[in-house]
């Protein structure tokens, strides 16, 4: 039984890591670098949007079984779950994974478990092993001393969906790529004072691989989705009702086009893959290339709609039309923008000079890299009434029955099949 474990990382994944085990009884210390998120946990208050996730951190924290700090304390067991981009050439960037070993290395204690859940290239558990024991040549582990270690290093991925981080923390299965066989035995016990799905044992690039494979799968079919759409518009097909017919099919299952491809898995994990093997990973690259020139693809449509407005009306200029750009976010009845095709369209818009009108109903200021872009974060309603062309980017709740409120005359661009 794991009395104490300590959270190195208070986002999307960690808080709600966090705050279930604290729920389930285990006393949790939570470790960020950003003062604000810490005093906002704190509070008993969540600095983000996840169902259900703002009770269970209220309750857990004035029960006294979570806590934030800014400096890490001594704990049975660490799960690190810090970023873990790309950098400008798509190779992987573990720069937050070191800097967290090297702020958990000084509390470090024999019998401790170590475990990082942030989705990694291939060997990054084994590197995060090694920076631990380049910093505590004191202590033993499992690279050098296998069961036997005092520090057991563990990889268990993140398997979650936005919206439903909450509920599938607890049901959904693990997978436990240990560095030995002790490493594995301590984690499914760690994992299994919260989780009923099963916790399936690998070693840790195994582990590593299966994470990567999974949104690697899921990156491959959209870009399928994706490319229909880019031919069915050429030819003159509504994708949206050939994917419907498509689909019923028994065997086939066409998922649903988009903007793009966001969020920091599927549109960052497949570059870890083509890292590992360049050579080889020739469909994931592609599939990647694709999802990543949507964006481009969807300011045409824009673009093409705007000059036609243009046309139209010979007295008025770019800088006198207002586009308004539903979504920000980078999937549905979220407020998560990292790596948002949406975020990339609208800046987009924003070069070309025209008014715009960005509708995002889960934030409350637009993100960094909108300084000096004529972009204005607008209610929804407000919007549709001065927009001269409408452009859905993000398929939230709170944009359904949109065709039947927009005022005549307005262009619609709709690229999520609304």
């Amino acid at each position: 039984m794991f009395e104490r474990i300590s959270m190195i990382g208070l986002g999307y994944i960690g808080l709600p890591t966090a705050a279930v085990f604290a729920a389930y009884g285990t006393n949790v210390i939570g470790v960020d670098i950003d003062p604000h998120v810490v005093d906002t946990i704190n509070a008993g208050k969540v600095p983000m949007v996840e169902p259900e996730l703002d009770g269970i951190v209220h309750k857990a924290v004035a029960g006294g079984m979570l806590r934030a700090t800014l400096t890490p304390e001594p704990a049975e067991a660490f799960i690190i779950a810090v970023p873990t981009p790309f950098k400008t050439a798509h190779e992987p960037d573990l720069s937050f994974i070191q800097s967290a070993c090297a702020m958990i290395a000084p509390v470090l204690e024999a019998g401790n478990l170590v475990i990082l859940e942030s989705t990694s290239p291939i060997g990054a558990t084994e590197q995060l092993a090694g920076w631990l024991a380049e910093a505590r040549p004191d202590l033993s582990f499992p690279q050098d001393a296998g069961d036997e270690a005092d520090v057991q290093v563990a990889h268990c991925p993140e398997r979650v969906l936005p919206g439903r981080v909450v509920r599938e923390l607890v049901d959904n299965d693990r997978i436990i790529g240990g560095m030995s066989a002790r490493a594995s035995e301590m984690a499914v016990a760690m994992y299994k004072q919260v989780v009923r799905g099963d916790c399936v044992v690998t070693d840790a690039r195994t582990a590593e691989m299966c994470k990567l494979t999974e949104n690697s799968s899921r990156d491959v079919q959209i870009a399928f989705a994706n490319e229909l759409s880019i031919i069915c518009d050429k030819v003159g097909i509504d994708v949206w009702e050939l994917i419907s017919l498509a689909n019923r099919h028994p065997r086939v299952n066409i998922l649903q086009p988009g903007a793009g491809v966001g969020g920091h898995c599927i549109a960052v994990d497949p570059w870890f893959i083509v890292a590992s093997a360049p050579d080889e990973a020739k469909l994931i690259r592609a599939a990647r290339l694709r999802n990543d020139d949507k964006p481009e693809w969807v300011l045409k449509k824009g673009r093409d709609a705007i000059l036609d407005v243009l046309s139209g009306a010979p007295s008025r200029s770019m800088s006198d039309i207002k586009v308004a750009c539903l979504g920000l976010a980078f999937k549905p009845d979220i407020d998560d923008l990292r790596e948002s095709p949406a975020v990339q369209i609208v800046r987009g818009f924003g070069d070309l000079g025209c008014q715009v009108l960005a509708v995002e109903p889960h934030i409350t200021a637009l993100p960094a890299g909108f300084d000096g872009k004529p972009v204005v974060l607008t209610p929804l309603d407000q919007a549709l009434e001065q927009a001269d062309v409408v452009c859905v980017l993000v398929r939230h709740t709170v944009f359904a029955g949109l065709r039947d409120r927009l005022p005549d005359g307005v262009t619609l661009v709709d690229v999520v099949g609304l």
